[in-house]
C-alpha cells in the first residue's frame, strides 16, 4: 500500500489492526496478542497529580490543534532514534480527523501547547495512540481529562496497543486478543460522541470491564 487513506484507519480499527510505520516509511499493521487496554472505571490519577489537577496548572482543550499534537507525538524522543508516526501516518489521521473520527486532548499553558494525545473513537471505543510533554505532568493531566470525557460519554472500551512503561501507569492490562476481539464487537455497536462537556441532560451509562 503507498497510501495511508481515513477509509483505510477505519476499516483497520473496526477490525482490530493499526497501523505503524517503519523508519523508511514502509507502513505495516499490526494486531498484537495479548492486547493491551486501559479500563476506564478503575483509572485513578495518582496521588501526586492531584494537587495539579485541581491547580488548574494546564488549560485542556480538546480538538484544538489536533496536528499540533501529532507532530509532537512524532518528535524524536530521548534514547529512540526515530518515529513510527510518518508524515503519511499524519496526513491520514488529519483526514480522519476532519471526518470527526480522531481526536485530540491537549495540555496548554499560556496558551501553548505544552502536551498532550490522540486517537481514534469509534463507536464506544477510544483507540489510544500516542501522546507527548513539553512540561511536566502536561501530558498526564491530558490523559486524566480523556478519562473524564470517556466516562461522561459512556465510552467502555480504551485501547492501548502493546503494553510498555507508560502505560502501565495509567493501570493498563493485557488481554488475549479474542477477549479484546469480543469486546471490541460489542463496544462498536453503541452511539457515542467525543465530547468535553457532554449535555447535562444524558446520563451515560457503561460497564466496568
Amino acid at each position: 500500500m503507498t497510501t495511508l487513506t481515513a477509509d483505510d484507519l477505519l476499516y483497520g480499527y473496526i477490525n482490530g489492526i493499526f497501523p505503524m510505520a517503519e523508519p523508511d516509511g514502509t507502513i505495516y499493521w499490526y494486531s498484537p496478542d495479548p492486547r493491551a487496554i486501559i479500563p476506564i472505571d478503575s483509572y485513578k490519577p495518582h496521588k501526586s497529580l492531584r494537587p495539579v489537577i485541581n491547580k488548574r496548572t494546564f488549560e485542556i482543550r480538546v480538538d484544538f490543534d489536533f496536528e499540533g499534537v501529532m507532530h509532537g507525538c512524532a518528535a524524536p524522543r530521548s534514547q529512540e532514534d526515530g518515529t513510527w508516526i510518518s508524515d503519511d501516518i499524519i496526513f491520514a489521521y488529519t483526514n480522519l480527523h476532519k471526518l470527526g473520527y480522531a481526536h485530540s486532548v491537549e495540555a496548554y499553558r499560556e496558551n501553548k501547547l505544552v502536551g498532550g494525545l490522540y486517537g481514534v473513537s469509534i463507536g464506544g471505543v477510544f483507540f489510544g495512540e500516542s501522546m507527548f510533554y513539553k512540561e511536566a505532568n502536561s501530558s498526564k493531566v491530558a490523559f486524566h481529562y480523556l478519562i473524564e470525557i470517556l466516562r461522561a460519554n459512556g465510552y467502555q472500551l480504551l485501547d492501548t496497543q502493546f503494553i510498555n512503561d507508560n502505560v502501565l501507569r495509567y493501570g493498563a492490562i493485557e488481554i488475549p486478543r479474542t477477549d479484546y476481539m469480543e469486546k471490541l464487537k460489542k463496544a462498536l455497536q453503541l452511539n457515542r460522541k467525543f465530547l468535553l462537556n457532554p449535555p447535562q441532560t444524558s446520563s451515560p451509562k457503561h460497564s466496568a470491564f
